[in-house]
């Protein structure tokens, strides 16, 4: 399918403003990109109450956000980490995402956040990731949370830290998860895949940009055969169902559907559905490109479908 008509105006006001690649970056230079992602979304939308919280982590109290949308509960819960390729983004960036996901879904939406590299390498944010997890498992049913359809999600690099965790709960015994939500997750440290080359360059997220987020996040060479980094190269078999949305123009996009792949061959129940014409981040741009707001329709859908 041809590039989205609103994703091609992005792109070329990207371009005529002189924006860089990522990997051209410093780590501040970055993280300040990353933050003016705010700039091309909607304005947030009201839900029922926000409730700002910290949760203990391993090695720093965590700020975590729990959206909580009009209606009767107890509701679903989506426990949901941000992307920004581990080195940067935060809550300030995925508050209308969350938002919007509340709404849509009808479900308690708790973005969780993180430790970031390079200051904390590989397994801090993994870990950190679990931390929420466990908490949302033992605390969220006291804010209308339905602990019987828990939820985990992200995009990105948040994608890849949902799929480590979710491979986490399994192996420390609990809590028990109803799904993963997978958004263009990066998944695969080693990857070479057919789109890395297809989409090397020109659809915003670089092939590049990917092996820069790589070297700064991991600790050591070897941590790129650890499934809670690279989660494709885990034992998946008796992980709960998943769903995973990919990008047409993203050099992520073939990873993400492979961890579906084998994903499926272990047993798990999975959806994978491709988004024509769109690009890595599209969540984050919902008020550039409106066709985001099928996202939050795919989710939604995944949600109210009975495993």
């Amino acid at each position: 399918m041809a590039l989205d008509q609103h994703v091609s105006q992005l792109l070329a006001f990207l371009k005529q403003a002189g924006a860089k690649s990522f990997e051209l970056m410093d780590i501040q230079e970055f993280r300040g990109a990353v933050g003016s992602t705010v700039g091309m979304q909607k304005p947030p939308q009201e839900v029922a109450k926000v409730h700002s919280v910290d949760i203990p982590g391993p090695a720093v109290a965590l700020p975590a956000r729990i959206y909580v949308p009009k209606g009767q509960a107890p509701f679903p819960v989506v426990v949901y980490f941000h992307g920004g390729g581990w080195v940067g983004g935060g809550l300030e960036v995925v508050d209308e995402p969350c938002r919007a996901l509340a709404n849509r879904a009808s479900a308690i939406v708790v973005a969780a956040s993180y430790r970031l590299a390079p200051e904390n390498k590989f397994p801090s944010a993994v870990e950190d990731a679990y931390a929420a997890m466990k908490w949302a498992g033992e605390r969220i049913a006291s804010f209308g949370g339905n602990i019987d359809k828990l939820f985990v999600a992200g995009d990105s690099a948040g994608g890849n830290l949902a799929a480590a965790t979710t491979l986490m709960v399994r192996d420390r015994g609990g809590p028990e998860l109803s799904g993963q939500i997978l958004l263009y997750p990066v998944v695969d440290a080693k990857a070479d895949y057919p789109s890395m080359r297809e989409h090397a360059e020109g659809y915003f997220l670089h092939t590049a940009a990917l092996s820069w987020f790589w070297d700064h996040y991991l600790s050591a060479a070897t941590d790129r055969n650890n499934p809670y980094a690279s989660p494709i190269d885990g034992n998946l078999a008796n992980l709960p169902r998943t769903l995973i949305v990919s990008m047409e123009y993203d050099p992520s996009r073939d990873e993400g559907e492979a961890y579906g792949a084998k994903l499926a061959a272990a047993g798990v129940d999975v959806r994978i559905t491709r988004m024509d014409g769109l690009i890595h981040g599209a969540l984050w741009s919902s008020g550039a490109v409106p066709r985001a707001d099928e996202l939050y329709a795919e989710i939604a859908s995944f949600l109210r479908t009975q495993p």
